[in-house]
């Protein structure tokens, strides 16, 4: 008998496969609005101007390939501190925040659920109804329960605040509730500023944990506006945890690159809760990769560069932007009954259709438009020369 004989075949992940599926399928005409990767109108994901600009001086001023420290460069910390808090409130919480380099947004969620964990008394993992397909798999893989708390009206298609705002105010104190920070993956719904406001008096007045994951910044409407909601939170009391991404944002997809912040109450306890942040990255990774956490450094670091980064940041936002009403006005044109004025609505890359399972299996299976079986559709995906045969697919399965 074989060592891995009882070993099950896993299942496939339901977002990767269908690029797998996608990358196998010969058909010319093929879409893929499945996996969450902004390209281009040329069906491309683009390299960021000043990401080559940061990598050519990197490589002619890097004089090393050494290990960086368990927490990352202190640099890094600093600039991504920034970015997420503002300098404002960031210079408030000085010395109260724990900062911790991580292989993307994902190693952020990881690596606060070992801490939790171990650390704390057994918290329940709160997750919105929907959510991102993993984070699931992160929290229960370190041993943590999860729950789930409504957020999403499938009938509308929108933002079921009032169900949210009831299911928020019942989580038990100590609890740890994820939230989306913007761009909500995967509806696409957002909560507004006022909203954001009485999230942060229920998190106090409760007493349980708000967990950011952050990982879209301005992708929804822009930089400083799509931090409201972590730098609300943050601002309000503490202890709070961000898991923040430059997967999309500074499109270091393929470099991971991420960081976690925890906010404490003192400098005494950042210095123990720093402590078992360490020895969560020591028995995980050890210490993190340098390469992507550089280019961040020299473009957030840069005036010049931070500046020209912005401007990009705003074009991919815009496209985005401009895509969801140029959908919604094909799907009007090409003759569709059903009304899809929401996808105007929602922010960054993602929406729900409205769409069903065996709608997304026909879809990908005869005419070869991958999309997950959720319904939810990856917008950045549709480009100019896809739209008019997506639209009129798409009138053919809804209207048929």
């Amino acid at each position: 008998m074989s060592l891995f004989e009882s070993v099950p075949l896993a299942p496939a992940d339901p977002i990767l496969s269908l690029t797998e599926a996608f990358k196998a399928d010969s058909n010319p005409e093929k879409i893929n609005l499945g996996v969450g990767v902004f390209v281009d109108d040329s069906g491309v994901t683009p390299i960021l101007d000043t990401v080559r600009e940061a990598e050519k001086r990197l490589a002619e001023s890097n004089t090393t390939k050494s290990y960086l420290p368990i927490p990352g460069k202190p640099d890094y910390a600093a600039l991504t501190q920034e970015l997420c808090f503002g300098p404002d409130l960031k210079s408030r919480l000085s010395g109260r925040i724990v900062t911790v380099h991580t292989p993307g947004g994902t190693g952020a969620l990881r690596v606060a659920a070992d801490f939790i964990s171990k650390n704390l008394s057994s918290p329940t993992i709160w997750l919105s109804t929907p959510t991102w397909a993993n984070h699931k798999g992160v929290f229960s893989a370190a041993g943590l329960e999860t729950k789930n708390y409504a957020y999403f009206d499938h009938g509308t298609l929108s933002l079921d605040y009032p169900a949210f705002k009831q299911s928020i105010q019942n989580i038990p104190a100590g609890d740890i509730v994820i939230l989306h920070a913007c761009c909500h993956n995967p509806t696409g719904a957002d909560l507004s500023p006022e909203q954001w406001d009485e999230v942060a008096e229920i998190a106090t007045e409760r007493g349980w944990i708000p967990f950011l994951d952050f990982a879209y910044q301005g992708f929804g409407t822009g930089i400083d506006e799509d931090a409201y909601g972590v730098r609300k939170l943050a601002g309000s009391r503490g202890p709070c945890f961000v898991a923040q991404s430059f997967s999309k944002n500074i499109g270091l997809y393929r470099d991971r690159v991420g960081a976690l912040h925890i906010l404490t109450e003192s400098g005494e306890e950042n210095q123990r809760v720093a402590s078992q942040i360490k020895v969560a990255v020591r028995s995980n990774y050890s210490n993190p990769p340098t390469h992507g956490g550089d280019i961040v450094i020299t473009v957030l670091g840069d005036a010049e560069l931070r500046s020209r980064w912005e401007k990009e940041v705003a074009v991919m936002r815009d496209r985005i932007n401009q895509v969801r009403i140029q959908f919604v006005n094909a799907l009007k044109e090409a003759g569709i009954s059903r009304d899809f004025s929401f996808l105007e609505n929602q922010k960054g890359m993602f929406s729900f259709t409205g769409l069903n399972k065996e709608q997304a299996i026909e879809l990908r299976e005869r005419h070869s438009i991958y999309i997950v079986e959720s319904g939810r559709v990856n917008v950045a995906g549709i480009t100019s020369s896809n739209l008019p045969r997506l639209a009129s697919v798409l009138k053919n399965l809804i209207e048929n």
